[in-house]
Order: structure tokens, then C-alpha cells, then sequence
């Protein structure tokens, strides 16, 4: 890696050129995951979700205790990425084959390693698009997380474009590859408990669910966010990085916030378990007003006791835009659009 200037011991960073399809790059730094993280979660989203809030709770369900959030750990092995793979990026672009392949609970030390599996260079030469397959280890090297992300980075200077590599990636986890926690079982679920008795079988596919309430990103809660997730990258904290001298909101911070705004109708969506696709559709700033709506694509039935997994387009816009519009008529984002994100969720059949 080159480094800033000639004898430091700084670095600015991985460029586009730096990388080559098939390197593999184990990230730092191990990070012990405690209840704080928990704690801190809950503060900065309006996270509610039974199954991480009740040790008791978890109990019933099956498992050993309450797991902390399935987005801390996404948030934690994906901030562990960052300084090697986004740190001179231009944006994030998108995510798919994701799964969450075991629990995290408080005590468990996260690592984090990517393999670079694709490379396409921007017409302009200034920048070019980084394919990378991520993955989170428990200290026992069990893998946690799997999942593959694009981002666009800039190059450090013009030069030869790499051959082009574009990875095959499915449009959608098989329902049948999702791995459910073991132990699980929804069979004697408390729905008062859980805040909402609507049931798997409640939801019909097609249908969109208006989760109503709103939050208005304020600057000092995404710095926190940015930070407790150790993300590096200039675009979050460099206001200078930018030539309107604004701060882009990590994404990260509107798939949370949008995920715990989903609670007023999907409350008993207890675990994120799949991660079929995600564009971070647009940009957002603080002062900008987040609300959220779903739509169920898609169901299946799984071999746990009580157990169904709904498949989820989860959004995030800006504005009044009213549930349901996504797209407009050219086939592109609306500009209200922050967040187009399509999961896959456990819930009681």
C-alpha cells in the first residue's frame, strides 16, 4: 500500500488501482462485542425488537440468551472493512448474497476479512467500481456474516484500466440456504410480549406496510453511529471531502433507523437472517426527516418450530413520498429515495 509521503507511517488508504481480483485481506482490528453496544444501539434508533431487548424473551424462543441486534454485527464486521476497501470511496453502492449464518452474543470477539472479487473501471478514469466478498468470524472462526457489497473508489492517478471482472451474483437467497439459529422456536410465542400480534401468516405477498412514524437525522447522532461502528470512511467525517462542504450520512444509519421504524407493523419480524440486494439509493444529510415502508415479495416456511421467513423490501425516503413509490416512470430512483433494501426475516407462523 502506498503511503502518504515518502518515509510516513500514515496512510491515505487503499485506491482503485491497489486492487486486484482475488486478493484477500484480513482487516483490523478484533473488536469484543459487550452489552454497551447494545445499550448505545437502542439510544440511537428507536430499536425495539423483542428477541434483542429480553434475555427472558430469547429464552422462550429457544435460544441461550438475547443475541445482540443482527445489525450490530453487520455494522461491526462491515466498519472493520472499511478502512481497507471504502475509505476513498465515492459512495457505497449496493449489496447482495448475504446471510447471517450464527448469533452474536455479548463476549463474542468479531474479526472481519474481504476477498476482492471484481473490478470495473469508470469511463472517466477517475474512479472505478470494487466488487469485495466480506466475512465476520467469532473468536471460536465460526463465520457469522457472508455477504458481498460494490462500492465505487476513486483512483489515486489516471492510468491503465485492469481487465474488466463482473461478479455473477444471484438475485436472491434460496429461502432453503437461510440459516436459522439453532434452537429456535416460535411455537410458544408471547405476541404481547413482542409489542404486536400480527403472525407470518397475516402478511400476503404484494402487500405494503406505511410504518407511519418519522425521524429527523440530526448530525451529532450519525457521528456517534460513524464512530461506534469504527467506519473511517473521508465522506462521513470530512466535510471538506465533499464540494458542498456537507457530511454524507453513513449509510449504515439509515438501514438501522429504517429497521427500527419497521417495528409499527413488523414488530414480530424478529431476525434479519438474508440479505438479497440493497442500493443506497440516494444521499442524505442531516436535518433531512427519514420515514420507511415495506413490502412483502415474498414467503416461506422453514424446518424451525413456529418459524416463517418473510422476504422484505425495506425503503427509506425523504419527504412526503407515499408508500409504494420507488421508481419513476424512466425506470430510476425517485429522488426522495434513500434506501432500497430487500431482506429476509423470521417470523411466528
Amino acid at each position: 500500500m502506498t503511503t502518504s509521503s515518502s518515509g510516513s507511517k500514515t496512510s491515505a488508504g487503499r485506491f482503485f488501482e491497489d486492487y486486484a481480483v482475488g486478493d484477500v485481506i484480513q482487516h483490523a482490528v478484533p473488536r469484543t462485542i459487550s452489552g454497551g453496544e447494545r445499550a448505545l444501539y437502542h439510544a440511537l434508533y428507536p430499536a425495539r425488537g423483542a428477541l434483542y431487548s429480553s434475555d427472558e424473551f430469547a429464552r422462550s424462543c429457544g435460544l441461550a440468551a438475547s443475541p445482540v441486534d443482527d445489525l450490530i454485527a453487520f455494522h461491526t464486521v462491515f466498519g472493520k472493512s472499511v478502512p481497507d476497501i471504502s475509505l476513498n470511496a465515492v459512495a457505497n453502492l449496493g449489496y447482495a448474497q448475504g446471510r447471517w449464518l450464527a448469533p452474536v452474543y455479548a463476549g463474542d470477539t468479531l474479526t472481519s476479512q474481504s476477498e476482492v472479487i471484481g473490478l470495473k473501471q469508470n469511463s472517466s478514469g477517475k474512479s472505478g467500481v470494487l466488487w469485495v466478498r466480506t466475512r465476520g468470524h467469532n473468536q471460536h472462526g465460526a463465520v457469522v456474516l457472508d455477504y458481498v457489497r460494490w462500492v465505487m473508489v476513486r483512483r489515486r492517478a489516471p492510468g491503465e484500466a485492469p481487465p474488466t471482472v463482473i461478479p455473477d451474483l444471484a438475485p436472491v437467497v434460496d429461502a432453503a440456504s437461510l440459516v436459522l439459529p439453532e434452537g429456535l422456536d416460535f411455537s410458544s410465542y408471547d405476541f404481547a410480549a413482542a409489542g404486536e400480534p400480527h403472525r407470518w401468516s397475516d402478511y400476503s405477498v404484494g402487500e405494503v406496510i406505511d410504518h407511519v412514524d418519522r425521524v429527523t437525522i440530526e448530525e451529532a447522532e450519525h457521528m456517534m453511529a460513524t464512530r461506534l461502528w469504527q467506519n473511517t470512511a473521508k465522506l462521513h467525517f470530512d466535510a471538506t471531502n465533499r464540494e458542498d462542504g456537507r457530511r454524507l450520512i453513513y449509510g449504515g444509519h439509515i438501514i438501522s433507523l429504517a429497521r427500527a421504524m419497521s417495528f409499527n407493523g413488523l414488530a414480530n419480524a424478529q431476525m434479519i437472517v438474508g440479505l438479497n440486494g440493497g442500493a443506497h439509493a440516494g444521499p442524505c444529510f442531516a436535518g433531512d426527516t427519514v420515514r420507511a415502508w415495506s413490502e412483502v415479495l415474498d414467503k416461506a416456511e422453514t424446518p424451525a418450530p413456529g418459524v416463517g421467513a418473510l422476504r422484505l423490501r425495506l425503503v427509506a425516503v425523504k419527504g412526503d413520498s407515499p408508500a409504494g413509490h420507488l421508481k419513476g416512470q424512466d425506470g430510476k430512483y425517485l429522488p426522495e429515495v434513500l434506501l432500497d433494501l430487500d431482506i429476509w426475516a423470521l417470523a411466528p407462523l
